[in-house]
């Protein structure tokens, strides 16, 4: 093994990673900004009162937890052309990401709002407040403490899930890290340069995380 290679091949590889790498943020960030409101449907559906809507929403989170991320992007990219829908790859990828994101975090954010317990809604309700208002000035401060971490750390696993978005001809970190190969045909330089910068930004989001939660705790015993 030529060691001068490989670093040779590690640092001449790094801006086009470090490219990639914030293609691949970007990915991540559109999923998590697209995925939380739709998660967050999907949670007050499945708390909802309506059958039909726990039940068809009680599938789609099913379905997505059940299959491979993999496969979820090429039924969206390869297989919606069937039926004369056909996305850009840009576009491919941050559906199937933001279906799969959504699913996962309604079931945080459901499992947070479950947590606040039933009599302060009731207390809410006793001093006239409705629905919206309870939902928003009492339940949703407390299930956004209890939700943080498990945001965040969806968040991390998002930026490591964009990798898979390579097959569909993202140009994300991966895929970056792939066409360096296919020129220098040294793989291990590239594979390990892009392998660090994964795990710097997910020590960048910890840090974030970490940040949000004590602004969350201040004031909370």
């Amino acid at each position: 093994m030529d060691i001068t290679l490989i670093l040779n091949s590690a640092v001449q590889s790094l801006p086009v990673l470090v490219q990639g790498a914030g293609i691949t943020l970007g990915f991540a960030l559109a999923a998590m900004v697209l995925g939380l409101p739709l998660g967050f449907a999907v949670a007050l559906a499945r708390l909802s009162r309506i059958a039909a809507l726990r039940w068809i929403t009680s599938i789609y989170v099913s379905f997505i937890r059940g299959t491979p991320l993999l496969v979820q992007i090429f039924v969206i990219y390869y297989g919606l052309p069937s039926f004369g829908v056909t996305l850009n790859p840009v576009v491919g990828g941050v559906l199937a990401l933001t279906l799969n994101a959504g699913a996962y975090l309604s079931e945080t954010i459901r499992g947070a709002i479950q947590s606040v317990p039933r009599g302060q809604r009731e207390a809410a309700t006793s001093l006239g407040l409705n629905g919206a208002q309870t939902m928003r000035l009492i339940v949703l401060p407390q299930a956004m403490r209890v939700a943080a971490p498990s945001l965040g750390n969806s968040l991390i696993g998002l930026v490591k899930d964009t990798s898979l978005v390579s097959v569909i001809t993202v140009v994300e970190l991966l895929r970056s890290a792939q066409l360096v190969i296919a020129r220098t045909f040294e793989p291990f330089g590239p594979y390990l340069m892009a392998a660090l910068l994964y795990w710097i930004m997910s020590l960048l989001l910890e840090g974030v995380q970490r940040s949000v939660e004590r602004r969350l705790s201040r004031g909370v015993a």
